[in-house]
């Protein structure tokens, strides 16, 4: 009977000294669920914006310009008579990266399925873009390869893009250009994906600001104070 006793003690103690594991455990898993359901959220809401004609083109805040280098020169082919060609450049930019955003959801929801609990504990406790933060460091590389040949395509019908290549290779060399913005392509690219984080970003700001307004009782869980 003593010998009952002793085991079943043993027992509750073993049980009650993991408690504070599975509760930390539990805590983790809804962390990895909340960044999964905001990052879909956010990606989502980013897709929507830019995705779709004028996304870039009309929204100020992602709106596309030529590099500032150039800017002079543009004002010079327009004094030539070539302002319509640098307008069509411009547009034909912002096209490009409406384009290739709405290939960036997958790529962004498949990244998360390997986050960690540990990592998703740190994010949900990091900065108000700390979730945005992560997945542009996650998959800004490889989204950059996939959105490289589908502005390619919607850019090389202008041909101010290749001038604006010949140009950029020539001042490259002398610091007037960053390296990866040698061509108009490489230049589209990183200023699509820096659209597309930045209303991610915006999204996850709204998301950690009232988590209640967004009707999702794992987002005010997980973000709520």
């Amino acid at each position: 009977m003593q010998r009952r006793e002793l085991s079943r003690a043993i027992a509750l103690a073993t049980f009650s000294s993991l408690l504070p594991l599975y509760a930390r455990a539990l805590s983790q898993g809804d962390a990895a669920s909340g960044i999964r359901e905001a990052l879909g959220r956010g990606a989502e809401a980013a897709v929507s914006l830019l995705g779709k004609p004028d996304g870039f083109l009309g929204n100020p805040l992602v709106r596309i310009p030529l590099p500032g280098y150039l800017k002079d020169a543009t004002k010079l082919l327009k004094l030539a008579g070539q302002g319509k060609r640098v307008d069509e450049l411009v547009t034909a930019m912002n096209r490009a990266a409406e384009a290739a955003v709405p290939e960036a959801k997958t790529l962004l929801v498949e990244a998360v399925k390997g986050i960690s609990l540990q990592d998703a504990t740190r994010i949900v406790r990091g900065g108000e873009t700390s979730v945005t933060d992560f997945f542009s460091r996650q998959t800004r590389e490889p989204l950059g390869k996939k959105f490289l040949p589908i502005v390619t395509t919607a850019t090389e019908r202008v041909s101010l893009a290749d001038k604006y290549n010949s140009v950029a290779a020539k001042v490259s060399g002398l610091g007037l250009v960053k390296k990866e913005d040698a061509t108009i392509q490489q230049y589209v690219t990183r200023k699509a994906l820096d659209g597309l984080y930045l209303m991610i970003g915006q999204e996850e700001k709204k998301i950690r600001q009232d988590p209640v307004g967004t009707g999702s009782a794992l987002l005010k869980a997980v973000f709520g104070k």
